[in-house]
């Protein structure tokens, strides 16, 4: 006994094996004020303990009230795991299975081709098989929505024309994930915001986290930042960008819930627990918990640019609402998250008993990246390396040869066009899934209003034949080229758009509309 007990205080009186890194409070702080990010929250989790829970910096920038371990932050798609998490409560009550039918729970359900309407399982809702494009549908609801509901989305997803075969390949959507929400819904009775705070947010002793809208009333809430001054999206002075101009709470369980870095370091713990709770009760099944971590579909492996070989994977899959892949030999669990002025990351290294959590209130993602590998290093033992600094070089360049791509292909239009008098273009023009715009004339020239998003609005500058740039009343937001398609009558048949940046963020997904002309009544 006495030499158990022994042990024991040895034990006690040592630093655990992975505990984080010496100095880690000065590395964050040191990353953050190098790149003007605003605010940063990190939690660790090892072997079922908090080691590591903190805030940096500050909530909004020019404010002094700072980020503490309680503060909220949007955590975009790292979400999706929680809509994952819901549904394996229900898979666990026996209410659906993870191969059932949508259409079977989920009445009125359509995809674009009725096999695939017919095929469709809760499974392939979840896994980017679907035949969709990358982020295909998205403007239904990015850069900001509030105009449809969640029954409407669900509705003009049989508008989205697949850009492969059903389950041939991978391409990451999000617009799946808001069906997966309404089929929540429609089996368990409540609403999606409702059933997630229940049964796993609160159930996980998550009591900070939040699903809904009351997040824009919490006084210890993380406010949205980017720098969004320059000719594309990553350059220019830091800015807070509107607190209403998150994608819309119809996309929620895609990605739009409010964490705190004591909040996730309990999702940290019951994810590595496979859904026991520290008291022994369970929030979901041990079957259920190795289901969510299964590999379904095999992501595409590129080669990783020189400096970064050492991240290149042998194997990189999507499982339910996870990214699973290797790296040095050993399986990580992870997956990112972004919204408008938010990015974060979630980490969990099963076979060290370890997770974490970055969290962040501004677009800086060479701190994500970098602090996430250096963390993962940490815990593999293996050689440090300064991965921020590499990563901060890589985007740098990135977006300077972005910008250069740019200044290239607009700083000389060919002086031909436009084909038809100004005001021969507007109208009012109706895609199937997005729904309207309205070119209008003005003074000075034509003007572009996407109804179907608030706010999104400005004026199109006419940029060779009969081709323009939309110049958005708010910079923050991506420009796309606008061509108008004539008839043989001389009219305009159709509108296509792309993004002018070679960068812009997969959700404005301007190349998925084709809009024609809506008849006058």
């Amino acid at each position: 006994m006495k030499t158990s007990l022994a042990i024991l205080a040895l034990a006690v009186a040592s630093p655990a094996f992975g505990a984080p890194p010496a100095g880690l409070d000065d590395r964050i702080e040191t990353l953050r004020q190098q790149a003007g990010a605003v605010g940063i929250s990190v939690a660790i989790v090892e072997n079922g303990q908090t080691t590591f829970a903190k805030g940096f910096g500050f909530r909004k920038l020019g404010s002094p009230e700072r980020v503490d371990a309680d503060t909220i932050f949007l955590t975009g798609s790292t979400g999706k795991a929680f809509t994952t998490a819901a549904l394996a409560t229900l898979v666990d009550q026996g209410k659906l299975k993870w191969d059932d039918k949508v259409a079977d729970h989920l009445p009125g359900f359509q995809m674009y081709d009725p096999y695939v309407t017919r095929e469709m399982t809760v499974r392939d809702l979840l896994v980017h098989r679907s035949g969709l494009g990358l982020g295909q549908g998205d403007l239904m609801y990015i850069p900001r929505g509030g105009v449809m509901s969640r029954a409407e989305i669900v509705r003009r997803v049989r508008y989205l024309k697949p850009a492969t075969s059903f389950r041939s390949g991978y391409a990451y959507d999000n617009i799946l994930y808001t069906v997966a929400g309404a089929l929540i819904e429609a089996v368990s009775g409540q609403s999606w915001e409702s059933y997630v705070r229940e049964h796993v947010l609160r159930a996980a002793g998550m009591t900070r986290s939040t699903t809904d809208e009351a997040r824009l009333s919490d006084p210890n809430r993380a406010l949205p930042h980017g720098r969004t001054g320059g000719i594309v999206r990553g350059t220019g002075a830091q800015a807070t960008l509107r607190d209403d101009d998150q994608v819309s709470q119809a996309s929620a369980p895609a990605g739009l819930i409010a964490i705190s870095a004591n909040d996730m370091a309990a999702w940290l713990k019951l994810q590595l627990a496979h859904g026991v709770l520290p008291d022994g009760k369970r929030v979901f099944s041990e079957a259920t918990a190795k289901e969510m971590w299964t590999p379904q579909t095999i992501e595409p492996i590129t080669a990783q640019p020189p400096g970064f070989e050492a991240l290149q994977p042998n194997f990189s899959t999507y499982a339910l609402g996870w990214e699973v892949r290797d790296y040095a030999g050993h399986k990580l669990i992870m997956h990112g998250g972004g919204l408008w002025g938010f990015i974060s990351t979630v980490v969990l290294i099963p076979e060290k008993n370890v997770g974490f959590a970055i969290e962040m209130n501004s677009e800086d993602s060479a701190i994500r990246a970098g602090l996430m590998w250096e963390l993962i290093d940490h815990y593999l033992d293996r050689p440090r390396q300064d991965w921020p600094a590499k990563y901060d070089t890589f985007l740098k360049t990135r977006i300077a040869g972005a910008e250069a791509a740019v200044r290239a292909e607009t700083a000389k239009p060919i002086k031909a066009g436009p084909s038809l008098a100004l005001a021969r273009y507007s109208g009012t023009f109706a895609d199937p899934w997005y729904g309207n715009i309205v070119i209008s004339p003005t003074a000075t020239g034509l003007a572009i209003d996407f109804t179907s998003t608030p706010r999104m609005k400005g004026r199109l500058e006419h940029y060779q034949y009969d081709t323009f740039i939309t110049r958005f009343d708010d910079p923050a937001l991506e420009p796309a080229y606008v061509t108008f398609a004539l008839g043989a009558d001389g009219g305009i048949e159709r509108i296509s758009m792309k993004p002018v940046s070679p960068i812009a963020d997969f959700s404005y997904d301007y190349q998925d509309l084709l809009f024609t002309p809506v008849a006058a009544k």
